[in-house]
């Protein structure tokens, strides 16, 4: 028995040793075995960027005329005549809307005969003073009654007047809201009129920003509803009280409706320029490696990849402004910074930049 165990274990032994042949691997060719070599980081590499980003800040508006009013009445009364075309344009002054006048035209030919009357009266009175044979009680009440009448015929004038509506300003109307033979109250809407020639941009910026706001910076308008159009303007009023609800600075700026492409009420987005900014080092976005609230980038270094940490400013266009960190002639990696370690050695692709 212990003569069949030993056989069969050298057996085992020897289909071992055998099978070991078959599967282990080749020695390598030559003398001497020598251990492989871990290849280089392949990255990509550029000179920092010189140039500047302006600061900006995006905001949203509307567009305003430039002047805008509602034309109404301040009397009441019928209209008689409707003297403009909607939609068309009106000079200062143009008649618009005339209200039945016959009874204040009757009022203003009776205030004139009592005003004749009453200087009839006043003469008489002021030649019998200087005879003597009048008295001063009589001549004042003479001199008051065509005072009394002087004033009630300016006053049937101004209601004469009233009755004829004029535009106020040079402007574009809009839709009327009357019609001809409507009795009409005071306060009454009537037709807009609306100077767009220039218009006004309102807009909010952040209270964060209120000590950088200026009169007379220079802003970039484009409006949903014009496609591809970029429009200029200026500030030219910054509202001293912020908004408390939206902690917000209320800004107004004017633009010139040179194309007559603008209409007040259009949302309006605004870029507001704060400074053109100075110029500095700009590293591409994918430069930059976020590790907390930090900002570092690798620096090429010989064969080798420093990590470096950065001070970062305004961002635009897929470039960051470097404010602290860098030389105007460091070499940086673009691209697979994500794959390096401080120190590593590396072969770099290096980009041109014009």
């Amino acid at each position: 028995m212990r003569w069949l165990i030993g056989a069969v274990l050298a057996g085992v032994l020897v289909v071992a040793g055998v099978g070991w042949q078959f599967l282990k691997p080749p020695a390598p060719s030559g003398s001497t075995a020598v251990a492989p070599k871990a290849s280089d980081v392949t990255v990509d590499a550029a000179p920092v960027r010189i140039g500047s980003i302006r600061r900006q800040i995006e905001a949203v508006g509307s567009l305003r005329s430039n002047e805008s009013v509602i034309i109404r009445p301040e009397i009441a009364g019928r209209v008689s005549e409707i003297l403009f075309q909607e939609g068309k344009g009106a000079t200062r002054g143009t008649p618009l809307v005339r209200l039945d006048s016959s009874i204040a035209q009757a009022q203003l030919e009776q205030m004139n005969a009592a005003l004749g009357l009453s200087k009839v009266n006043f003469e008489r009175a002021q030649e019998l003073m200087k005879k003597g044979a009048g008295s001063q009680r009589t001549y004042d009440e003479a001199h008051a009654k065509l005072r009394a009448d002087e004033a009630s015929l300016a006053l049937a004038q101004a209601t004469l007047d009233k009755m004829t509506l004029v535009a106020p300003f040079d402007g574009t109307l809009g839709l009327r809201k009357v019609s001809l033979g409507d009795y009409v109250n005071p306060g009454q809407d009537m037709v807009n009129i609306e100077n767009i020639e220039t218009l006004k941009v309102d807009f909010r910026v952040s209270e964060i920003y209120a000590v950088q706001l200026k009169v007379g910076q220079s802003i970039n308008i484009t409006l949903d509803a014009i496609p591809g159009a970029t429009f200029d303007g200026e500030v030219y009023a910054i509202d001293p009280a912020h908004d408390p609800n939206g902690r917000a600075v209320i800004l107004r700026a004017r633009t010139v409706n040179k194309d007559g492409l603008l209409r007040s009420g259009m949302f309006a987005r605004v870029t507001l320029i704060l400074d053109a900014g100075k110029e500095g080092i700009l590293v591409p976005e994918t430069a930059v490696v976020p590790m907390g609230q930090e900002q570092f980038v690798f620096v090429l270094d010989g064969d080798k990849a420093r990590l470096t940490k950065l001070k970062t400013g305004q961002r635009r266009g897929g470039l960051v402004e470097v404010v602290q960190g860098l030389e105007t002639k460091s070499i940086i990696v673009t691209e697979g910074a994500l794959k390096l370690r401080d120190g590593m050695t590396v072969k770099a692709n290096l980009e041109r930049v014009d």
